[in-house]
């Protein structure tokens, strides 16, 4: 019988191999995935996890690189956050909103001692997308406007406004939930939309069309624009210096609400409590979610600044979640706090991204020619694969499929191959695994890596 082994070293065994069958039978027949053509997957059966590994029923074992979907930043059973889970239930399962309690209180004021000077109260939500619903919703009722901006290359939630607002072709057959939804290019110096050369270049003319874009959409008319502060699944685009303070001048100048969606780098991602934090941004809201407790219950929320919930303090704020603050998702909120600060997990992520992280992608530069640029900060990094690094040609088309896909989808097989699980989207590859991932792993993971993407370097033309 296959097993694993948990943190401890104690070896479990694993379900029968057979029962595999019964899972994938039940998930064809029943189960509807999220963004699939439901007749052309075939989603793996997973059995356990553990740390940054998770298994399947024949005992495969593959290292987490994905983070599931970079919000596991705990990783995999962390026993801080179940017994967490277990405690709370045991005491009180779960309680309404319009009252008060004990872990939902502690969460939110933990939060806020962790956010920027002025962001004092905290709007819980049930996920991300919920989060920018709300934060927009706010936005609209604070300042009377109806427009929001965002970014080309963004995702921000599939629900009706945060789909609008989302930049990726995901956008597309959603089309038009929000009509207040407007769009701009951030900046993107390895393919600038504005023909820059330095990172300087590429913040002012970033910031000279994002003003562009204010005035001739009328300033009047824009509630709030909504930034990943590092973007996410889009390309790990992080922002040049200057940008983020030049987009809170031009806030401040036209009365707009800054929103920092910070759903994906949150909560550690970059070696911070918020990602603003390594930028020196100064939002007026601020989206959470994923990494406040590894969504192991599912949590997220609004970073609300004084004068915007000031403005609710005599007029009620139209909106509310039956679960908004659940006491089994507070609760684990609440040990991921305590987890973080007592195992230092800020300060190891910085450590792990410079020393272990950084180098190596960089050395990949030089060795594989299918490797066009390497971007990031702490255990957040994408490699941005390409056909020609002269042209710059994306080892897949934008928004591939099929058999354009294909060498994403041979480079991908290598890495499973090898047992790690990627995250991939487009022509890149990025590099999240759980912040508490040993050093040995990591080193280990990236190891498979490296030699997956040889099979990328078969493709270089």
């Amino acid at each position: 019988m296959a097993q694993f082994t948990d943190r401890h070293g104690t070896q479990h065994p694993l379900p029968a191999p057979d029962a595999a069958a019964q899972v994938r039978g039940d998930d064809r027949a029943h189960v509807f995935h999220s963004w699939s053509a439901q007749a052309l997957i075939d989603p793996l059966p997973v059995a356990a996890g553990e740390g940054s590994t998770f298994w399947d029923y024949d005992g495969n074992a593959y290292l987490d690189f994905s983070s599931q979907l970079v919000n596991l930043n705990l990783g995999h059973q962390h026993p801080d956050l179940i017994a967490a889970i277990q405690q709370q239930a045991g005491r009180l399962a779960t309680i309404q909103p319009a009252v008060a309690n004990d872990v939902r209180g502690e969460l939110a004021r933990l939060i806020s001692e962790v956010a920027p000077d002025g962001l004092e109260k905290v709007f819980f939500t049930n996920g991300g997308a919920e989060a920018n619903e709300y934060a927009v919703r706010m936005a609209r009722q604070v300042t009377g406007r109806r427009k929001v901006l965002s970014m080309y290359r963004s995702y921000h939630g599939s629900t009706s406004t945060a789909i609008s607002l989302t930049g990726d072709p995901r956008r597309w057959a959603n089309e038009v939930s929000d009509a207040g939804a407007v769009r701009f290019f951030g900046p993107y110096l390895y393919r600038s939309p504005f023909h820059s050369t330095t990172l300087a270049e590429e913040s002012q003319r970033a910031l000279e069309h994002l003003e562009q874009t204010i005035l001739l959409e009328g300033p009047a008319t824009i509630a709030a624009i909504i930034i990943e502060t590092v973007v996410g699944t889009n390309g790990v685009l992080v922002p040049p210096p200057g940008y983020l303070q030049g987009v809170r001048e031009l806030c401040d100048r036209h009365g707009i609400v800054y929103i920092a969606d910070e759903v994906m780098v949150g909560f550690g991602r970059l070696g911070e409590w918020f990602g603003i934090d390594a930028y020196d941004g100064r939002p007026d809201l601020i989206t959470f979610a994923k990494g406040i407790n590894s969504g192991y219950v599912p949590l997220g929320g609004v970073v609300i600044s004084d004068a915007i919930a000031g403005r609710f303090d005599k007029t009620p704020f139209p909106g509310g979640l039956t679960y908004s603050g659940h006491p089994l998702a507070c609760a684990a909120g609440v040990a991921t706090f305590e987890v973080f600060r007592r195992d230092g997990i800020l300060e190891r992520v910085r450590d792990l991204g410079e020393r272990v992280v950084e180098p190596t992608l960089r050395g990949w530069v030089d060795k594989h020619p299918s490797v066009g640029e390497v971007r990031g900060r702490g255990l957040f990094w994408a490699v941005e694969l390409v056909r020609d690094r002269e042209t710059r040609e994306p080892l897949v088309p934008f928004n591939a499929s099929g058999a354009d896909a294909a060498p994403m989808g041979a480079f991908t097989a290598a890495a499973k191959e090898g047992g790690v699980w990627p995250f991939t989207h487009f022509n890149r590859m990025h590099v999240a695994p759980p912040l508490v991932i040993s050093e040995t792993d990591l080193v280990r993971g990236l190891a498979v890596l490296d030699d997956a993407l040889s099979v990328a370097d078969g493709y270089v033309t």
